[in-house]
């Protein structure tokens, strides 16, 4: 059984790693709050451009582009996928991360052929590990989620998808559902589908536009930004699914230093009542033991 002395040093330690934890937790409401901020502000420009692209296939919805699939609805298969994964350059954040390499992994299985981009020195160390070629690794980017970053990141993945070099482009990242629940998600960024831009319950315009130099090249203008701002939106999703999951994580490391805590101080007043228990005991018999030798020496 430890003693006084060793139960009041692993309260002290303890105290020390609350104290810590707390700190992180913090941290990592007030990094959430900023980039949650900072997302809101850019928001309206990505919800216009959304819909001025929308517009553009409501007055020609036969535009032929590169970034969408073909007017027919024709689903191309095989060739190279690209895929942007995004965990964090920290752990201590629960299933965070994880949760996004495993839907990365089965997007591997399903396709082989796919070319992985990282985000985050988690995710970079996981595969290097696991022997898992990666195709590019963007360092500090998750720890700071710009839009230009963003826009470095899209410009590569854009290169690619131009040249040929992948036929399609998914990005994997944790997406903060309401601000309540958090869930990896796997989605497809290029190319798109007319149909996430196209209303049934919209009717086309029939009011002559013009465009210049033609539709074809305003749309394909306008995609790159938009990629962009996809690309950030998921950046910002991700960094605030990591700051909570770690406020959860150090709220529940709080929590359970407080039970030992509590657990501890008991078992340190019951060291300690022991040993009074024992002193006073001690201090009885020595007294005791004194009396009984004055009595023996008064019969003498």
């Amino acid at each position: 059984m430890p003693n006084m002395k060793e139960i009041k040093n692993h309260i002290n330690s303890v105290r020390d790693t609350k104290k810590i934890t707390n700190a992180m937790y913090l941290i990592a409401s007030t990094k959430m709050r900023k980039a949650k901020s900072g997302l809101d502000k850019t928001r309206p420009y990505f919800d216009a451009m959304r819909g001025e692209i929308k517009r553009i296939f409501r007055r020609a919805p036969y535009v032929d582009s590169r970034y969408f699939y073909p007017a027919d609805g024709k689903i191309l298969e095989g060739g190279t996928y690209g895929c942007l994964i995004i965990t964090s350059d920290k752990g201590l954040a629960g299933a965070y991360n994880i949760n996004a390499i495993r839907a990365a992994e089965s997007l591997l299985k399903k396709h082989a052929k796919t070319k992985l981009f990282v985000v985050g020195e988690y995710g970079r160390q996981y595969f290097s590990q696991k022997k898992i070629p990666i195709e590019h690794s963007f360092l500090y980017t998750a720890q700071n989620p710009t839009m230009q970053r963003a826009r470095e990141i899209s410009s590569i993945l854009l290169d690619m998808y131009d040249s040929g070099q992948v036929n399609k482009i998914y990005v994997v990242y944790t997406d903060w559902k309401n601000g309540l629940t958090e869930e990896a998600t796997t989605a497809r960024l290029l190319p798109f589908h007319r149909n996430e831009f196209m209303n049934e319950n919209e009717k086309n315009i029939t009011t002559p536009f013009e465009f210049l130099n033609s539709v074809e090249m305003v749309l394909d203008t306008m995609m790159p930004s938009y990629v962009s701002g996809y690309i950030y939106s998921a950046l910002i999703d991700s960094f605030c699914c990591e700051q909570n999951a770690r406020m959860t994580a150090m709220d529940s490391a709080n929590r359970n230093a407080e039970k030992i805590l509590e657990n501890l101080s008991t078992q340190y007043n019951r060291v300690r009542q022991a040993a009074i228990t024992q002193e006073i005991t001690e201090v009885s018999a020595g007294a005791k033991a004194q009396r009984q030798k004055k009595e023996v020496a008064g019969i003498e």
